[in-house]
């Protein structure tokens, strides 16, 4: 049955393979400045959380850790805790660094929190007054031809004027400006790859084939105008309309195409490193397709989480810009907090397991490590992050580590979450 709307269109309460890392060189871009989370408002932190403590309790750790980097330590940011807050281990923990795609841990926290475990982007079709159709969506990063063959048959359907409902389909497409699709810092280089497709509302296989997709709008005209002709449609218009435009009073919604619930993208985010996933989730979450506004959304709902903010920037949701700075200590408590959230389960679950799952799935395989550590991995030339939790045999460690410019990084990260194992270096004295 169709809805009609009486109003414009609320904001929405929503949120190709793309990995976390580049493979060309990165030249300095001019973006926008960001300032960062510690210059914005301050707000105060939700009461009765586990808050990371400040100053660092196992030397033992300390003196393994320190010992590990040897003499690459000042390139590394390395942070440990416990369920208690009590930290372990601290080398630049406070030095804000380039996360990579570390940065998703934000986006999907975030997102998580915002829209709750059971949210699906939607994507709908919509009856105007005039008769035209209009098509508005929330970047269903897994949209693709068989959704299409619906939308087509719907459209054709529901015909293209007042009283005609046979008659020529006038579709519009509601999208994002050309200047939006991309977050400004991103290497014009990356930009041509599937990790840094362009980010619409409307992306047929998120907008990546086996390289981006340069104009997704003109792509999807194509795939509709096909899939419309191929059913027997004819005298089919077709044009792209701001995403902005409100909807007209009376519209009326025909068909909702829903995505994969919430656990699907975030796995997509976080264990596949998705980047167009990433992006979209910070978007919806933010309540906003306008960048700025969602990522100073997500840096209030940070602060109110009692972090420690100190140097944090926030550019974009996916870790590809260089502009990003995390640090160590700052993803470590972000990691305790999540562990304290009602949706724990879900935002562990989405993540990456060594030597099984995702980007981790071939690393440490066969070690004390295999199957024990859940995480994000990050990559950029230059970068290599990964944050997550350890299980050992007295519960849950809450590591973070990111180097900029480290030789053998993957070894390091290895040797340092074996000593983290070590439990009986941090046990308190009989």
């Amino acid at each position: 049955m169709a809805i009609s709307i009486q109003r414009s269109a609320s904001r929405s309460l929503g949120f190709g393979l793309g990995l976390g890392f580049s493979l060309l060189p990165l030249a300095p871009l001019r973006a926008m400045p960001v300032s960062p989370v510690s210059a914005l408002p301050v707000v105060s932190p939700q009461v009765g959380l586990t808050q990371l403590q400040n100053q660092v309790s196992c030397p033992a750790l300390q003196a393994r850790v320190l010992g590990t980097l040897g003499g690459q330590a000042s390139v590394w940011s390395v942070t440990v805790a416990d369920g208690s807050g009590r930290l372990l281990a601290d080398v630049n923990g406070l030095r804000p660094r380039v996360p990579a795609s570390n940065q998703k841990l934000v986006s999907t926290a975030y997102a998580l929190d915002q829209l709750g475990p059971d949210y699906r982007l939607s994507t709908r079709l919509w009856r105007l007054p005039n008769g035209n159709l209009r098509l508005t969506g929330e970047g269903d990063p897994d949209l693709a031809i068989p959704q299409l063959q619906r939308i087509a048959k719907l459209a054709l359907g529901s015909g293209g004027g007042p009283g005609q409902p046979q008659g020529p389909v006038r579709l519009e497409l509601a999208e994002e400006p050309a200047q939006a699709w991309w977050p400004p810092g991103w290497h014009q280089g990356d930009r041509a790859y599937a990790y840094g497709a362009p980010i619409t509302r409307l992306a047929i296989t998120s907008n990546a084939i086996e390289m981006a997709v340069a104009n997704p709008p003109g792509r999807l005209q194509r795939l509709l105008s096909s899939e419309l002709t191929r059913q027997g449609g004819q005298a089919t218009q077709l044009a792209v309309v701001p995403a902005q435009s409100p909807l007209p009073e009376d519209s009326q919604l025909l068909h909702v195409e829903p995505s994969a619930p919430m656990h699907n993208l975030l796995s997509l985010a976080n264990s596949q490193s998705h980047n167009f996933t990433a992006e979209v989730l910070l978007r919806q979450a933010g309540g906003s397709w306008n960048l700025p506004q969602s990522r100073n959304a997500a840096s209030q709902w940070l602060g109110q989480q009692g972090l420690p903010m100190q140097g944090v920037v926030l550019v974009d949701g996916s870790g590809l810009d260089r502009g990003n700075r995390l640090t160590s200590r700052f993803v470590a408590a972000l990691l305790l907090r999540m562990a304290q959230h009602p949706f724990a389960s879900r935002y562990w679950a989405s993540m990456s397991v060594a030597g099984k799952r995702g980007t981790l799935r071939n690393l440490y395989k066969g070690t004390s490590l295999d199957g024990r550590f859940y995480g994000k991995t990050g990559t950029l030339r230059g970068v290599r992050s990964i944050s997550g939790v350890l299980n050992t045999t007295e519960g849950p460690r809450y590591v973070s580590l990111i180097s900029n410019g480290a030789g053998s990084p993957n070894t390091t990260i290895g040797q340092v979450l074996r000593q983290v194992q070590i439990v009986s270096l941090c046990r308190p004295p009989a």
